[in-house]
């Protein structure tokens, strides 16, 4: 039997096709962040080239740009062709686009094989997504959700201070991490399967479809907000941290940090999505993240620093799974990998426009002062959220 914004799950996978789509999305959310310890020193190499300060900035937010463009395109594959050879299409790109940074010498090519890299992140996180969703219905879909943004976590954890230890010696190693993507490819082609194509939903009335809508558009602005400012970490924080003193393997360390709490929220996400309505959620990762930046903003210490880290990527580590539960609540299911992709857009939007929204910020206030007033920016919005939370609501809006 097949409604609307939900089917019958297909039966659950094996251990080892779960292992592959948590696998794969260890390579998605800190993707671009990879060489993040390495800007500084790619800023010295390329001083020669024209622009170069604003261009190697850019090697790191052209992929989120790249993700941001191309992800409707992976959702409407998702849907038409099915989510497994979208998936390794993805993944094989990604080795090959991202270990190419090792031997470019050129900085415009650089910023083309990023951009290809950013295309094969989109069809990665939406091609995980779609499955997810087709695989699991309530809790269990929840639960595995939290997974999915726990592993996306644990990459940073793992590749960030990898990528700062890499970049001590040489700013093209870190790009040798991306070759993770082409192990995960046998494993996708042997243990992943098609789940069946879902019955078409009858269409909702004109008032509901335009209310569903204006509820997805709601989520994707969400998303887009609360990973521009997140995504001050990486693009923002080695500038700060090098007033510091702190080199590029401290600094992958401490922005590593922050993948680490954001992995543990995500682990939290299903035991509180039990006891707690969605946007009770969205307020309390909104505040988290609000006050992660002020403590950034204000901190006198690396260890200061971190500890603000430490509490914004908590929030994040909320956001994203429930953004991406509500979503999958919205989505007809012959309609998840379109719907679901521009959750993807959202975020790597974000992470795009990141630098250039705090770029004013930066020049007014300077970079502390910059974090500092986006947490304030950020605590205002969780209270406004949290009055919008307690004030009655019509039913079904506030679930």
């Amino acid at each position: 039997m097949t409604t609307r914004g939900r089917s019958t799950p297909a039966a659950a996978p094996a251990r080892p096709a779960r292992g592959t789509v948590l696998a794969a999305a260890t390579l998605t959310i800190m993707a671009a962040a990879i060489i993040a310890p390495s800007l500084p020193q790619m800023r010295a190499a390329f001083a020669g080239t024209p622009g170069a300060d604003v261009l190697v900035r850019l090697t790191l937010t052209v992929t989120s740009l790249a993700i941001a463009i191309s992800a409707p395109l992976s959702g409407l594959v998702a849907d038409r062709l099915g989510r497994r050879p979208l998936l390794v299409a993805g993944l094989v790109l990604y080795a090959l686009t991202g270990t190419a940074g090792f031997a470019v010498g050129d900085l415009y090519l650089l910023l083309i094989t990023r951009a290809l890299l950013g295309v094969a992140v989109g069809a990665i996180m939406t091609a995980i997504s779609a499955m997810i969703t087709d695989w699991f219905d309530g809790p269990r879909r929840a639960s595995f959700l939290g997974l999915q943004q726990a592993f996306a976590g644990l990459g940073g954890v793992v590749f960030l201070p990898l990528a700062g230890l890499l970049a001590a010696v040489s700013w093209q190693l870190p790009f040798l991490i991306y070759a993770a993507a082409a192990l995960i490819v046998p494993f996708a082609l042997l243990t992943l399967r098609e789940a069946p194509r879902p019955e078409r939903p009858a269409a909702p009335s004109g008032h509901d479809g335009r209310r569903t809508t204006a509820r997805v558009a709601g989520v994707y602005a969400l998303a887009l907000v609360a990973t521009l400012v997140f995504y001050m970490a990486p693009t923002q924080l080695p500038f700060l941290l090098a007033g510091f003193g702190t080199g590029p393997v401290v600094t992958g360390a401490v922005i590593a940090g922050s993948t680490l709490t954001s992995a543990a929220g995500a682990l939290a996400f299903p035991a509180l999505r039990r006891r707690l309505t969605s946007a009770t959620i969205t307020t309390v990762s909104v505040a988290l993240l609000g006050l992660g930046w002020l403590l950034t903003g204000t901190a006198g210490t690396v260890v200061q620093i971190a500890a603000g880290l430490l509490v914004g990527g908590a929030g994040v580590g909320l956001a994203v799974p429930n953004l991406n539960l509500r979503l999958t609540e919205l989505a007809p299911p012959d309609r998840r990998g379109r719907i679901l992709s521009g959750l993807v857009t959202g975020i790597f939007l974000g992470q795009f426009l990141s630098p250039l929204a705090v770029q004013p910020l930066v020049q007014a206030y300077g970079l502390a002062g910059a974090f500092t007033w986006t947490g304030v920016a950020m605590a205002a919005g969780a209270a406004l959220s949290l009055i919008r939370t307690i004030r009655p609501q019509p039913q079904g809006e506030n679930r």
